[in-house]
């Protein structure tokens, strides 16, 4: 098993407080002199180091929530806490710098950067946030991630399982307190979605990450430690949450 980078080991947290807390989350849109419900009343509270899956099916609300939490889109009432952070009193620029601050992100198409190698990639958050050993640590987490040998290689010369692991060294990188993954093997055969997941968590695990996952993988749903299942907007289900 490759070594752990010291940095990553660093970010382990034993805080009590929670980390994210949502408190009567409800999105509505206007469409055709109706108002539209996307997400109705929903709340719960994370604590520090936890893994919870929001899943339900397509049109279910489950991507608006994610949204919301991530402070990429705004509620029309209620509120969202990161890192002890209330995001209803930020500005776009605030959340901007909180994500930048504390959020991670893995995505369903892994939106890396074409014209970067692997090691720009993921070295890019470190350098923008002026740090001056981001290419060492870059490179240790590609090390990690079984990705040494692919350094300077572009997204278009990697596989979809290589891009998705630099994609998960550039959310680690950063130290995130709190990590949000949208359908991360969406795009992945199941072979290598299941090879994706398990370094997910061994990563997760690793650095003491908050993990909130979005799927309609239910055998996935259950490696995460709490569950939240939305239908119509609105929580049906919840377990450890």
């Amino acid at each position: 098993m490759r070594a752990t980078p010291d940095f990553l080991k660093e970010g382990s947290r034993t805080e009590t407080a929670p980390i994210l807390v949502a408190s009567g989350l409800t999105r509505q849109v206007g469409f055709d002199h109706e108002t539209l419900t996307i997400l109705d009343d929903v709340s719960f509270q994370l604590a520090h180091g936890s893994t919870l899956a929001i899943v339900g099916a397509s049109g279910s609300g489950k991507s608006t929530l994610l949204g919301l939490l991530a402070g990429l889109d705004t509620p029309s009432q209620g509120e969202v806490s990161v890192a002890g952070q209330s995001l209803n009193g930020l500005d776009e620029d605030g959340r901007a710098r909180l994500r930048a601050e504390s959020v991670g992100f893995v995505f369903q198409s892994f939106q890396l950067l074409p014209a970067l190698s692997a090691l720009d990639n993921v070295a890019l958050p470190l350098e923008l946030n002026g740090h001056k050993d981001a290419r060492r640590e870059a490179a240790a987490l590609l090390e990690r991630v079984g990705l040494a040998s692919r350094l300077q290689h572009r997204p278009k010369e990697l596989s979809g399982g290589e891009q998705q692991r630099v994609a998960l060294a550039r959310a680690f990188v950063t130290r995130p307190k709190l990590l949000f993954a949208d359908e991360p093997t969406g795009n992945l055969d199941t072979q290598t979605g299941e090879r994706i997941i398990e370094l997910l968590f061994s990563l997760n695990a690793e650095a003491g990450t908050t993990l909130v996952l979005v799927t309609h993988d239910e055998r996935l749903a259950r490696r995460c430690g709490a569950r939240l299942r939305l239908a119509a907007g609105k929580v049906i289900e919840r377990e450890g949450v």
